[in-house]
């Protein structure tokens, strides 16, 4: 449905054997002849995708038609993508033939929903020849998404049968669902060109999101930024495209050489390319096995990549058991990891194609569980525990299925977190979806959403507690400390997170009145008690070190003098420090106050134009103090910014 919600727009692709009349029919039906190319003209047969619209009031009906000779067939799986239903094409005078059943068995296997049948060349046969063929053609199709779909003997010749054909095609239009038109853009192209005055033009199937003239995206893989200056949809201008409409866009900062078929214009920072995935497969019934290591042709979307297969469990199989085949048999089932020799844009639930490496005959089909698995195999008991976790729900709106399968992705990232940006991009939820989602999820518990990124409650309550009991034993082992620096509690135990989960972790714990957190972070209730030793120590060195002034003791003749455990004025030292009454300057201890009046006196010496300078000798003199103390001070003085120092000098700021 258009942005305005008054106009249905449905992608519609043809399927059929070589020469079953699909480009005729198709330009009977919309006066678009789809071949396009020079030598589809001579010879008389599709070699590459055509396209045409077809205007039918409230309905847009959008045309790829795809080539039927099987030496085209990855053309026709280009093509195939992102369809709303199909046309198959069946010859009246030539019956079911080879490519009728490939073009159908990926049809199937791409989960294609809907569609209709139409029996072409119903002029050159006799009734009871047309009758044999319907046969025919019903049993191919029993029991399948097409078992009740209409059925119409049409000729493109004489036009017979041709407006049963587009009533049907436009009723089954009105049985797609709509798409959601929220979320990111993913355009896989099929078909990049050139064109005099407006320079590059590719054109796809909006699987996701919303484009918009003028609008900045990025291709992949190649990853250049590109920006849109101008859309056509289903062949009219428009400034703003949707998803599931068919769409051409003019494309700036990027050439037509750099472009091709199989690249995937997307939000720019949102989609991520991948050479590794974990599928759940079906290996058709005419195909006689698949073994595990088989190097294989992956179709998906309008892209097709080289790779291995690695066979998994048998899919179905009630026993928890870690033993995988070695080959898959006809009409098998099983789990597999697929690694890819090139990167390809994959989200969870996309429907793919398997064709042999050689000869290249469709094989095998199924949809994508995970896009970008952790390493490790599938032939572990964890291994196909975590895939049958996940593929509940990965091509259905099963809501228990979901929950299910992003509870496990959200654990498995621990405190680092699941963006909820990937469960749009790469787990091929919608965006109303996911946030329904996530919000039935957070108010079960089960997991915590901080900005952007969705974190598991156990995972929040187990880092919890154990920061309690890191500074639980801090206050054991510093008992004079009012804390632990926040800085040192993130750094141990939130490395890998952000610190908007070290901030919710920590508001929390506060919240609930177990923390108390400011520059420090301390248990609620903890006070800095002093022994009477540490109370007379503390008032004594404070005493004693304000009245020194610029000179203060060395820590040990402090201990001397008041006769106290040095390691009793350490801890106090460090007390009086953290409480900003002295302050640390190498190993001397100043009367914070005294430092904060020679501050301000040294400011006060720039009184002309050019800066003033003081050499040690001189600052030394003015204060009355000796170099043992001047070094440090001058050292104290650069680093608060009062002075900086230049080669034997310093240049008061």
């Amino acid at each position: 449905v258009d942005e305005t919600g008054t106009r249905r727009y449905v992608v519609v692709g043809t399927a059929g054997h070589i020469d079953h009349g699909k480009s005729a029919l198709v330009e009977a039906l919309t006066g678009t002849d789809p071949d396009r190319l020079k030598e589809e003209k001579s010879r008389g047969i599709t070699i590459d995708l055509g396209f045409a619209h077809l205007d039918a009031g409230e309905t847009q009906l959008a045309f790829v038609d795809v080539p039927g000779h099987e030496r085209f067939v990855k053309n026709m799986l280009a093509g195939a993508s992102g369809i709303d239903g199909v046309l198959l094409v069946v010859a009246a005078d030539e019956s079911v033939m080879p490519q009728t059943r490939e073009h159908f068995d990926i049809c199937r296997l791409l989960d294609v929903k809907r569609g209709v049948v139409a029996l072409t060349k119903a002029d050159l046969v006799d009734a009871e020849t047309l009758a044999l063929v319907r046969l025919e053609t019903e049993e191919l199709l029993l029991g399948s998404f097409l078992d009740k779909a209409p059925m119409v003997a049409v000729s493109s010749k004489t036009g017979e049968g041709v407006s049963d054909v587009r009533h049907a095609l436009v009723g089954m239009a009105a049985q797609a669902s709509g798409r959601e038109t929220a979320g990111f853009v993913r355009l896989p192209i099929d078909r990049s060109f050139s064109v005099k005055g407006f320079g590059t033009v590719v054109t796809g199937t909006l699987v996701s999101g919303r484009v918009t003239v003028d609008s900045t995206l990025r291709l992949l893989p190649a990853g250049r930024d590109i920006k849109i200056r101008g859309l056509q949809v289903h062949g009219e201008p428009r400034k703003l495209a949707v998803s599931g409409q068919r769409v051409a866009a003019n494309l700036s900062g990027v050439e037509v050489s750099e472009v091709a078929r199989g690249d995937t214009v997307v939000s720019p920072g949102r989609f991520e390319t991948t050479r590794r995935l974990d599928v759940s497969l079906h290996l058709l019934p005419s195909a006689r096995r698949l073994r595990h290591g088989a190097r294989v042709r992956f179709h998906q979307g309008t892209s097709e990549v080289l790779g291995r297969v690695a066979l998994g469990p048998i899919v179905g199989d009630p026993s928890v058991t870690v033993d995988a085949p070695s080959e898959l048999q006809s009409n098998g089932r099983a789990f597999a990891r697929v690694r890819l020799e090139a990167p390809a844009i994959l989200t969870r639930g996309d429907r793919f194609i398997l064709r042999a490496y050689s000869p290249p005959l469709t094989i095998a089909g199924g949809y994508v569980i995970d896009p970008q698995p952790p390493s490790g195999g599938l032939r572990t008991a964890a291994g196909r525990a975590r895939l049958l976790q996940l593929q509940v729900g990965a091509t259905s709106d099963d809501r228990a299925g979901q929950e299910q399968a992003v509870q496990l992705l959200v654990e498995e990232r621990g405190l680092t977190g699941l963006s909820i940006c990937e469960l749009y991009t790469r787990w091929g939820l919608g965006q109303e979806t996911a946030e329904a989602l996530v919000a039935r999820m957070e108010a079960l518990g089960a997991l915590r959403r901080i900005g952007e990124l969705l974190v598991a409650t156990g995972a929040l309550a187990e880092v919890g507690e154990r920061l309690v009991s890191m500074v639980t034993a801090f206050h054991a082992q510093d008992p004079l400390s009012e804390g632990v620096p926040r800085e040192e509690l993130r750094e141990r135990l939130f490395r890998r997170a952000g610190a908007a989960v070290f901030d919710a972790v920590l508001d929390r714990l506060v919240d609930d009145d177990r923390l108390v957190a400011r520059d420090r972070v301390a248990l609620a209730g903890h006070e800095v008690v002093l022994s009477p030793e540490e109370r007379r120590v503390s008032d004594a060195a404070l005493t004693l070190l304000r009245g020194a002034g610029l000179s203060p003791p060395a820590p040990a003749a402090v201990a001397a003098r008041l006769d106290c455990d040095p390691a009793v004025l350490d801890r106090v030292l460090l007390l009086l420090v953290r409480r900003r009454e002295l302050t640390r300057v190498g190993t001397l201890v100043f009367d914070r106050h005294a430092l904060e009046r020679l501050a301000a006196e040294v400011r006060t010496l720039n009184t002309g134009a050019e800066p003033t300078r003081l050499d040690v000798a001189t600052f030394k003199d003015r204060y009355e103090i000796s170099r043992k103390f001047a070094i440090p001070l001058l050292e104290y003085l650069d680093r608060e910014r009062v002075t900086r120092r230049v080669g034997q000098q310093r240049i008061v700021l």
